[in-house]
């Protein structure tokens, strides 16, 4: 386990360049509310089934047909006002606007998760990038350092080889007076 620099709440150790949901991760204790089990699942889809156009469309073709059958005669189980048609747009609509509320409520839990996840990773970065800048200050100092011993080392150089030159025609001029 890592600990977290910011909270020092434990972590588990992830492998950063594989694992691309990372800053999603604390937030898997989060219950849907729907739930996780295949009720709920389809339940939430069938909320968002409502808004389609291949449902408006389909509801429209429907009602169409209804209202068709009744008032040509072919047919008079529900005669105009069309009373059994609005209680099933009563029943519907009973049935809808729960689902729809959920459906948008644990879209906003989602939203929400997805937010504070990418909030997180922008400090991640954030805070890597304040990393790099501190190490890069560091080996710029290092290396300014390092030029500044090379300048006089190399200066150290010069003058021990003017010396040895010196040196070396003094030591060629007494070998010559020497000779002669």
């Amino acid at each position: 386990m890592e600990t977290d620099p910011k909270t020092s709440n434990p972590t588990p150790a992830i492998d950063a360049q594989n694992h691309y949901f990372r800053f999603h991760l604390p937030h898997l204790h989060l219950g849907s509310v729907f739930g996780d089990d295949w009720f709920s699942l389809k339940a939430e889809a069938f909320a968002r089934f409502f808004g389609t156009p291949v449902f408006l469309v389909a509801q429209t073709l429907i009602v169409a047909i209804w209202v068709g059958l009744n008032v040509f005669g072919f047919t008079k189980f529900d005669v105009y006002p069309f009373i059994l048609l609005n209680l099933a747009f009563s029943l519907q609509a009973a049935y809808a606007a729960p689902l729809i509320l959920l459906a948008q409520t644990r879209q906003a839990d989602r939203d929400k998760a997805h937010a504070d996840a990418d909030a997180q990773h922008r400090e991640a970065l954030a805070f890597a990038s304040e990393q790099r800048q501190t190490v890069a200050a560091q080996q710029a100092e290092q290396l300014l350092e390092l030029l500044k011993q090379n300048t006089q080392l190399t200066e150290l150089v010069k003058d021990l080889s003017q010396r040895i030159e010196t040196l070396t025609i003094e030591m060629h001029g007494r070998v010559v007076q020497g000779e002669a």
